[in-house]
């Protein structure tokens, strides 16, 4: 494949300073967690309870803590990250030290989860495998959106099928060209 037709780039964008991830973050953490927070002032009547809630909340407030510092020490506060796009699609992998970080993770996770009978821990950890690499064909592509401050263009098929492509301030230009000669497109939604 000539090299005029594939764009191909690794970036290391800054995890809580990001909105885009910041908002997806919000979306997976926030909601269930969320629910659980709104619940616990119904669920807190009577006598006692209180305490148990607050116990609860507290709990809550440490887990995201230490999210926190697992990913400021583990990852720095980076998702390293590289694209292509080429004829075919975008794709999207973990690349770099992060990658190999990633994999020993997943894999703890499985083993531990199997060793302490968490199947939904087993299975967390076989999910966030599968998807240290991620592609989407032009064909199912049903919406863009630019988002030209971040130097970040979002592109989604089906339900749960995203991808949030984060460029360079140099090479923001070439990939939006890049993706509306693909996908025959002069707006920036579809």
């Amino acid at each position: 494949m000539d090299e005029a037709e594939k764009l191909r780039w690794e970036i290391s964008v800054p995890i809580f300073r990001n909105t885009i991830i910041l908002k997806q973050m919000a979306i997976a953490i926030g909601i269930p967690f969320g629910l659980v927070i709104g619940i616990l002032p119904i669920a807190s009547r009577g006598e006692g309870a209180r305490e148990y809630s607050l116990y609860g909340l507290a709990l809550i407030a440490t887990t995201f803590g230490l999210a926190y510092l697992v990913i400021m020490i583990a990852y720095g506060g980076k998702y390293q990250v590289g694209f292509v796009l080429d004829r075919a699609g975008v794709q999207c992998y973990t690349c770099g030290k992060q990658a190999k970080r990633n994999r020993v993770i997943n894999r703890l996770t499985v083993a531990l989860g199997i060793l302490a009978h968490r199947p939904a821990a087993a299975g967390a950890g076989i999910l966030a495998a599968s998807r240290q690499s991620t592609s989407l064909k032009w064909r199912d592509i049903r919406k863009t959106k630019l988002h030209p401050g971040q130097y970040t263009i979002t592109v989604r098929g089906d339900f749960a099928q995203q991808i949030a492509i984060f460029c360079t301030p140099d090479n923001y230009g070439a990939v939006e060209a890049f993706i509306r000669s693909r996908l025959g497109d002069s707006g920036g939604e579809r």
